[in-house]
């Protein structure tokens, strides 16, 4: 089929089928007609050059908040826990609230990289390096929160059950607090192996380019010894295969044992038996608009455009708008499982999220999370990266805004009216919330400097071969 007989609007282009009549045809998923080397010389170059005025424009505010975060930590561990805004009855704070939001935020990661792999997704490849990344750096700025939450950070290991002299003292194995310590571990451990094996093709090859004996050194041991040979490429499709098979469980698993820590207490909010799928399905969804806002800013920082096209986007932003159908329907759901079992306590904590003293951040999360998504159901916004890029901005908002309401207007109203208080953000609280981000940012803009972004060796596999051939062909004629 020739170029001249393709019409209509991008993503979906019409040609002539072999009886003559119209057949739709999808946008290749590698746009620019890119050879194999492109791919190397367009996505290792960042690694190689100077950075970026851009890159260092994003990065000395990631590194100022990081700064602050870990200051907010040192402060919170010698002073104590009286800097943030914990309270009776609001026992849960700014620790769980990050908590929760972060691990959420790590899912997409998973989903992109092994869930759509067993289902052979291949517009995957161009955004599954950076939502790895980006899972491994969400965990360990969540991991922070719980510990800080114990009051005793250093005494971090006692939450292992490991033989100990500490006498009768042992971790309570009915705790969902304890399922976490384990859950969240597995999760880390896992998605570092996953995103590692998946690094190592590409960073043999970014060895290969290197001319400093450093740099050749560096990326020659992580490399593992790679050298392509067809063994290797069998043991490491096999491997990969493994990984991608035990990821998969842990999407589900994680965040469902992270609902746990709610739903199996009696507090009126939390005592319900939708909390497993519907952290799931909010996990999902913040995850995804979280890759998109990272995937907006690299494409056009790394000049990637032809690598992380409009279908990818498009694609991204249709899960965006089913997940977001599937947390407004959970919404729902607990209004009507709050009025239907005509428990009075369930029926007043759903009236005060709405009528009471938090009305706003209810307002904030079903705003953001219900009612700005709809909008991707038009195509024009869709494909329209900076209406996409503001809507994802809103989404992660709403998102931490529901974990803020689900903390602190379940806790604090809860049976007893003479228990009732309310709580607020101190200063603590915002530097730990807003340093958060800064730390995370921080970590990714290192990722983006030093390792290829995108997985080299799976976008070449979903390109066209012929078009590959004759780019290369048209290079060296021309060279």
């Amino acid at each position: 089929m020739k170029r001249s007989e393709l019409t209509g609007h991008p993503g979906i282009l019409t040609g002539k089928g072999p009886l003559g009549g119209d057949r739709a045809v999808r946008e290749p998923l590698v746009t620019g007609g890119k050879s194999y080397s492109d791919v190397n010389d367009d996505i290792a170059i960042h690694t190689e050059r100077m950075p970026t005025k851009l890159w260092v424009f994003a990065f000395i505010p990631s590194v100022l908040l990081m700064l602050m975060f870990l200051t907010g930590l040192g402060l919170e561990i010698t002073v104590g826990q009286g800097l943030v805004g914990i309270n009776n009855p609001v026992g849960w704070g700014v620790y769980i609230i990050n908590f929760v939001f972060w691990i959420g935020i790590g899912h997409a990661g998973t989903l992109i990289s092994a869930i759509l792999f067993l289902f052979r997704q291949n517009w995957r490849t161009a955004v599954n390096r950076s939502a790895e990344a980006m899972t491994i750096f969400a965990v360990m700025t969540a991991g922070l929160f719980p510990l800080l939450h114990t009051g005793r950070p250093w005494f971090a290991y006692w939450l292992v059950p490991l033989p100990n002299g500490r006498g009768p003292l042992w971790v309570n194995f009915n705790s969902p607090l304890l399922w976490d310590v384990f859950a969240v571990s597995t999760y880390a451990t896992i998605s570092i192996v996953f995103w590692y094996v998946g690094l190592v093709p590409d960073i043999a090859s970014v060895r290969d380019r290197a001319r400093h004996s450093l740099r050749r050194t560096v990326y020659g041991i992580l490399s593992l010894g790679w050298t392509g040979s067809s063994r290797a490429w069998r043991h490491y499709e096999a491997a990969y295969m493994l990984l991608a098979g035990l990821a998969t469980p842990l999407v589900l698993s994680v965040h469902t044992i992270v609902s746990f820590d709610f739903a199996v207490s009696v507090i009126p909010g939390w005592h319900t038996t939708i909390f497993p799928p519907y952290f799931v399905g909010g996990a999902i969804f913040s995850g995804f608009a979280m890759v998109l806002t990272l995937l907006i800013i690299m494409r056009h920082v790394f000049s990637l455009e032809d690598y992380v096209t409009m279908n990818h986007i498009e694609a991204m932003a249709k899960i965006v708008l089913a997940t977001s159908m599937v947390v407004g329907s959970a919404y729902l759901v607990e209004f009507f499982i709050a009025y239907y079992s005509g428990v009075p306590g369930e029926r007043f904590h759903f009236s005060n999220r709405l009528f009471g003293p938090y009305w706003w951040s209810a307002l904030i999360m079903y705003g953001c999370n219900m009612v700005v998504p709809q909008l991707f159901w038009f195509k024009s916004i869709r494909r329209n990266l900076p209406v996409i890029f503001v809507m994802t901005l809103f989404v992660n908002l709403g998102m931490w805004f529901e974990r803020y309401v689900i903390v602190v207007t379940s806790l604090h109203r809860d049976f007893l009216p003479s228990s009732w208080g309310n709580y607020d953000f101190k200063p603590m609280d915002w530097i730990l919330t807003i340093g958060s981000f800064g730390m995370f940012m921080t970590l990714f803009l290192l990722f983006a400097r030093v390792l290829p972004t995108i997985c080299m060796f799976e976008v070449k596999s979903v390109m066209d071969p012929k078009t590959a051939v004759r780019s290369r062909r048209k290079e060296l004629a021309d060279g």
